[in-house]
């Protein structure tokens, strides 16, 4: 057996497609989605990850800010800066790009976006509407493997997913969505003892840890569906990710790859809250009327 791949690249295409076309229909009606990312900083991975995400809002038509803050900006300085972009009725969406320096407390900037604007699906409120089935912004990168499965047909009910990761980006919130499919949803971590013997139980994997070649062929079961969210270099500087691919694609029914998998699907699950949204602003301004 070698496993299908579940191409990212070529879902994130589609799903680009649709909302550049539902961003034509909006723009009809006066109202252009506009995403804020604010850069505190210069770290060099997070200036990556700001200049593409401006890149697909400019492709998408869709409008973008970028603030740039000093490394040593302080605490309330950007805690003013989210309160004026939550104001701004020009945006719909605000990202702060972590991680931010020491000093600044990461849990109390998230929780100062508006929650209707938070497009990055952190904030307590939207967590909090996610677990209780209801309608919220959802992680993006959870969001993303959700219509990657989605994508290629598979009925998450009754199934078995073992998530290795506990993260609050991408771990946890990736669970509960698999739970409100009605699977049953493990976890796994570094405090797990023979991880082997619970990723073997597996019809869909997840590895969401960071580390290179964490999950290798003798972790998964024959047939099973493997999801590689990690984003790592190995010791020649390539990229990969937490699954030895070459080797559990003999294996896997379906496997990510990394680049190409889960990646560009976070990105684009990003665009389709900022829509989202906009959307949801257009209708309160409609009710209004």
């Amino acid at each position: 057996m070698t496993a299908n791949l579940i191409d990212g690249r070529e879902i994130a295409r589609q799903k680009k497609s649709y909302i550049t076309e539902e961003v034509e229909k909006l723009k009809k009606e006066g109202i252009i989605p506009g995403l804020a990312v604010i850069l505190v900083g210069n770290n060099p991975a997070s200036r990556t990850y700001v200049t593409n995400k401006q890149k697909t809002c400019k492709d998408l038509g869709m409008h973008s800010e970028l603030i740039e803050l000093p490394e040593d900006v302080s605490e309330q300085e950007l805690l003013e800066k989210v309160i004026e972009l939550n104001e701004n009725p020009n945006i719909h969406g605000i990202l702060v790009q972590l991680p931010l320096p020491h000093h600044i407390n990461e849990v109390k900037v998230i929780e100062t976006i508006s929650p209707e604007k938070d497009v990055d699906g952190f904030h307590p409120v939207n967590i909090g509407r996610m677990m209780t089935g209801q309608d919220a912004f959802l992680p993006c990168t959870p969001y993303g493997v959700m219509e990657m499965l989605d994508f290629i047909n598979v009925d998450i009910s009754g199934k078995h997913v073992v998530v290795v990761g506990r993260s609050n980006i991408v771990g946890k919130p990736a669970g509960q969505l698999f739970l409100s499919k009605n699977a049953t949803v493990t976890y796994c971590h570094s405090k797990t003892t023979d991880l082997k013997e619970f990723t073997r139980q597996a019809d869909i994997l997840v590895a969401a840890v960071g580390k290179v070649n964490l999950i290798t062929k003798d972790h998964v079961k024959e047939g099973a569906i493997v999801i590689d969210v990690g984003m790592n270099r190995n010791s020649e500087g390539k990229l990969c990710g937490d699954v030895d691919f070459d080797a559990v694609k003999e294996v896997a029914s379906y496997i990510t790859p990394v680049p190409g998998g889960v990646g560009p699907m976070t990105i684009t699950m990003l665009m389709f809250n900022t829509l989202k949204a906009a959307k949801s602003i257009q209708q309160k301004l409609q009710c209004k009327n």
